[in-house]
């Protein structure tokens, strides 16, 4: 067995793009999702280890260390940090020429072979879903022997091999709490809108909805959600529990885990016997029926990308909900006492100055807790990225999503609508939803109720108005 080094790279300060987050990019809050993605296959090897670099606030000098008496480093990576990362690994390499270098993530399972040629450092990339590739390679399998990659033989030949076939029993995976335990410093992971310390984990795979600019599912989950079972789940969150009495919250990471509305209810009756706070990505078409049963087992917040408010936009990019079905479901979580972090995109197509106002009116309207604006990002791979290509929308110096300090940029723009409009469309959007008397007052009262909760809330004040500095110098 190969001694595998799992490596999410040093990168920006505060750059929210390790194996877990789905918009690579500094965020208004500084924020770090668990590495969720490395930490499975790193469970499936004996002896490896997880650095999750930027959360720790690592540089290269404690990861080219740890490489004395390693024989593989799996990197993850993303379109907006290839080519830094690519200098990581050319740094590992000179470092150790013996080493064997692997990439995963979406931006190299959908273009391995630009990944390779861009990528010198680079032994091998995973395509799709990479959990027994990477075991199969640890193992020492001949590349040529390995579904789900594409790599460089001895003759510097790019080859491609045959597709892996997905994971369908999902119960087969170790538990990544396992690895969370061994090789990471949970407090150094937080989360704007959940409860600190939070765990992160996934319950499934694959999102049934066909949204146009959505990550994962077009590029490594899939369309089919493969779930594990309720009892697998809870069995987790007992280890969790007993490995981390400290948690706060528990989060459930799948893209959509109300997809299968029967599941999630027993999962929830399975969670409610534990005692256990938790929280959700969840579709804004959840039945009250359902959200009841989820509230009364322990469910404290959702998770929901309502994207745009304007109906138009939703049909434009597949979003396949109905405003009105979504200010239903608002209404009902509001009434249980379920609290919504909503998530919001400007610059989608279809986008004018008309319905940035009117996405802007229905957040207001709606009232979620807290809510996050992101600008539409084309990753490749992605149905958006392949209009914005074909329509002209994106330029080629956009084409990272990020600037140089890691913001995330405006890389769309229309005839009717330029890369700045909507780049300086995110600030008023925020300004005009937190900037008002009873929201300033809600937030008001949760500090004054809670000093853990005004500690937070100052801190990210601090960091949102730097957020806003630092958008105006770019």
């Amino acid at each position: 067995m190969m001694k595998t080094l799992f490596l999410q790279p040093p990168s920006f300060d505060g750059f929210d793009g390790g194996a877990g987050s789905r918009y690579q990019a500094k965020r208004e809050i500084k924020s770090f999702w668990y590495p969720t993605w490395l930490a499975q296959p790193a469970a499936l090897i004996p002896d490896s280890r997880l650095i999750d670099a930027p959360p720790a606030r690592l540089g290269m000098e404690p990861v080219l260390a740890d490489i004395a008496d390693r024989d593989m480093v799996v990197l993850h990576t993303s379109t907006p940090s290839f080519a830094s990362d690519v200098k990581v690994a050319q740094m590992l390499k000179d470092a150790k020429p013996s080493l064997k270098i692997g990439m995963v993530g979406a931006k190299v399972a959908v273009q391995p072979e630009e990944s390779l040629l861009k990528g010198l450092p680079i032994d091998w990339v995973a395509r799709n879903e990479f959990d027994f590739t990477v075991k199969e390679i640890a193992e020492g399998r001949d590349l040529k022997s390995v579904d789900g990659i594409s790599w460089r033989n001895n003759d510097g030949v790019i080859v491609h091999n045959r597709d892996r076939e997905m994971i369908h029993d999902m119960d087969s995976l170790p538990f990544v709490t396992e690895v969370y335990k061994r090789d990471l410093h949970i407090e150094d992971y937080f989360i704007g809108y959940l409860m600190h310390p939070y765990i992160s984990i996934y319950t499934g795979r694959g999102c049934k909805s066909r949204c146009t600019f959505c990550l994962w599912p077009q590029t490594v989950g899939g369309h089919v959600y493969r779930t594990r079972t309720p009892g697998h789940v809870a069995e987790e969150i007992r280890l969790a529990m007993k490995y981390f009495p400290q948690v706060k919250e528990f989060f459930f990471d799948d893209d959509t885990f109300t997809d299968d509305l029967p599941r999630a209810e027993l999962i929830a009756k399975e969670l409610g016997k534990l005692g256990v706070t938790w929280s959700c990505n969840a579709k804004a078409n959840v039945p009250r029926s359902t959200l009841k049963v989820l509230k009364d087992n322990g469910l404290r917040l959702l998770l929901v990308g309502y994207e745009s408010g304007n109906q138009q936009i939703l049909h434009n990019i597949k979003k396949g909900l109905r405003i009105e079905v979504a200010r239903q479901f608002t209404k009902d979580c509001h009434e249980l006492g379920i609290k919504i972090h909503g998530t919001f995109i400007l610059g989608l197509p279809g986008e004018t100055k008309e319905t940035i106002q009117e996405t802007i009116t229905f957040a207001k309207e709606i009232n979620p807790h807290t809510m996050q604006v992101s600008l539409a990002a084309p990753y490749p791979g992605t149905f958006l990225h392949k209009q914005a290509t074909e329509n002209g929308w994106l330029d080629e110096s956009h084409a990272e999503l990020i600037d140089e300090n890691g913001v995330q940029m405006a890389p769309l723009h229309y005839p009717h609508l330029s890369h700045t409009e909507i780049f300086e469309s995110v600030e008023t959007f925020y300004r005009k939803f937190y900037f008002r008397a009873p929201k300033i007052a809600s937030i008001v009262g949760e500090m004054v109720r809670s000093p853990q909760m005004m500690k937070r809330r100052l801190r990210e004040g601090v960091e949102f108005f730097q957020f806003l500095k630092d958008r105006h110098a770019a």
